[in-house]
């Protein structure tokens, strides 16, 4: 299990008459680190900097960071610092700075791009990254209403529904879960219903924020 954030998300504060915008994102590889960074360029090809920190993967090996032309020390690294003060995985965090006329020096610029990445991580939506097991339950119409009770009882993610010939229920089950769920679904409901495993991922459950 890991911490990230789920999805994009966006923040702008101004100091010192110069705006930071802060663009987070959660991404699965330096692949799609770059290709984050490279959307927020293209939305700012004006900007005086765009800055950044990420750890594209699991594990925190791949770490990366950039100043972009700001005095070294004082931009991408704060940014990283935040990401691994937060324990955060595949998670990317971008500044993008328009100068205002007014220096920060060394000290500010640290503590305004530090306190930009914090405040962007604070409107993002964080998730427990967790090992799941995706399947599908083929389920016939009459017992739709009694699988979905089931479900809540059990507090069980549902990806998706669809309706053919019988209902299908997409599920996200955490690994350590499945046994019990699936002792559990078979005593219920007499092993009536079909389960079909789909693979094995790591799915996003979100954590509230206090």
């Amino acid at each position: 299990m890991y911490l990230s954030v789920y999805g994009e998300s966006f923040r702008e504060k101004i100091i010192e008459k110069s705006r930071f915008l802060t663009y987070v994102s959660h991404v699965e590889s330096e692949e799609e680190a770059k290709s984050f960074l490279e959307r927020v360029r293209s939305r700012h090809p004006l900007a005086t900097h765009v800055c950044y920190g990420f750890i594209a993967d699991k594990t925190g090996n791949v770490q990366r960071f950039s100043d972009d032309g700001e005095p070294q020390g004082t931009a991408g690294m704060p940014i990283l610092n935040v990401l691994k003060a937060r324990k955060l995985f595949e998670t990317a965090v971008a500044v993008v700075r328009y100068f205002g006329g007014i220096k920060l020096g060394a000290g500010g610029l640290t503590r305004a791009y530090a306190s930009s990445a914090s405040e962007g991580l604070d409107s993002a939506q964080l998730c427990e990254y967790d090992a799941c097991v995706n399947l599908i339950l083929h389920v016939e119409y009459p017992q739709i209403d009694a699988l979905i009770r089931f479900l809540e009882r059990e507090r069980i993610d549902e990806v998706s529904r669809d309706f053919d010939e019988r209902a299908k229920f997409t599920l996200s089950v955490r690994e350590p879960d499945y046994s019990r769920f699936l002792e559990r679904i078979n005593n219920c409901f007499s092993g009536k219903i079909a389960i079909e495993e789909i693979r094995r991922v790591y799915a996003p459950f979100l954590v509230n924020k206090r």
